[in-house]
């Protein structure tokens, strides 16, 4: 018989407006098969790890070295409602013996897949120009771009990269990929793709992309992939995409080539340091769109990774490895 095991979600300690939707989906995915308990910042931190035999994490910013030394010793697992963990310190979770788990990109694939596309319509039809042509009353401007025949360049064929390829397929897009993997024929013919290539190809990719979209992950072999020489690589006529990490792009870079014009725009969702600072450039010029933070923050998403929270609170329960093991 599967064990009744205690529950600890750590909220975002950004406050109770971050909450929904995903703790919500968290309480009803657990439901009352275990005793779930919602961490309190107001109150002593180590006590409420006592008893506690898996620990549910909001996108892993929620832990500190002092949760994990509670911890140490009694949670089973500490499972990270995110992909990501550059921001979670795993190397001390691993000093202290706490199994760790995330929820891998496909589990948030469809939504950073939907923003992608979101920012490249935007630019393509010059968003930002058309709110200030409205209110002024001018119409038939500005002229925009289609994307039947345009080239895409996918930077990252994992999860988020593949769901991008299926939407940009109807848009008649040319899509090039690049991964550090082997792109077999397969996933060629399922994407569509008209060239599939390694990192050695990345700048060749980076030269003909019209727009030029990344869906890595960041470390320190990925910061800064896009710096100054790569953005000088790009057409003029070209937009950069990033839906994934801030550091995988060399900000004050991007800055320069934008303000110069040396690229056409740019559709960011993540920054190099988060929360931005609102008074940087990057939040001034015309040819970008920026969101904050948002395109993995879906309804689907949400439930999604609860779910997969879940599902290993289950196997636990009932004596089985956790899946998405990362430590």
């Amino acid at each position: 018989m599967a064990e009744r095991l205690t529950v600890l979600f750590l909220p975002h300690p950004l406050g109770p407006s971050m909450f929904k939707p995903s703790g919500d989906d968290v309480v009803a995915a657990i439901g009352d098969r275990h005793n779930l308990h919602i961490l309190d910042y107001n109150q002593p931190i180590a006590p409420q790890f006592d008893g506690v035999d898996v620990v549910i994490d909001h996108g892993g910013s929620a832990g500190t070295r002092e949760m994990a030394d509670a911890a140490a010793g009694k949670v089973r697992l500490w499972q990270i409602l995110g992909t990501g963990f550059d921001h979670f310190d795993l190397d001390y979770w691993r000093s202290k013996n706490l199994p760790v788990a995330n929820c891998p990109g496909a589990f948030s694939a469809v939504a950073l897949a939907e923003c992608a596309i979101m920012f490249m319509l935007m630019l393509a039809r010059q968003y930002p120009v058309t709110q200030t042509n409205l209110k002024q009353g001018n119409l038939y401007r500005p002229v925009g771009m289609e994307l039947d025949g345009l080239n895409l360049g996918i930077i990252g064929f994992g999860a988020s990269g593949r769901e991008l390829a299926r939407r940009a397929m109807p848009f008649g897009l040319r899509i090039s990929a690049i991964d550090i993997r082997d792109i077999g024929s397969n996933e060629v013919s399922e994407f569509g793709l008209a060239f599939a290539g390694k990192p050695k190809d990345l700048d060749s990719v980076i030269a003909t992309s019209d727009f030029l979209s990344l869906h890595l992950h960041l470390n320190e072999e990925t910061r800064h992939i896009i710096g100054a020489r790569r953005l000088r690589l790009m057409k003029s006529t070209a937009f950069l995409i990033n839906v994934a990490r801030g550091a995988l792009v060399d900000e004050s870079a991007l800055i320069e080539v934008l303000a110069e014009g040396r690229i056409a725009g740019a559709g960011l969702d993540v920054f190099g340091q988060e929360p931005p600072d609102l008074d940087s450039a990057i939040f001034s010029l015309p040819n970008v769109i920026a969101t904050p933070h948002i395109s993995g923050a879906t309804d689907g998403t949400s439930r999604k990774r609860a779910a997969a929270a879940a599902e290993n609170v289950d196997r636990i329960a009932a004596g089985l490895e956790p899946l998405y093991l990362i430590s």
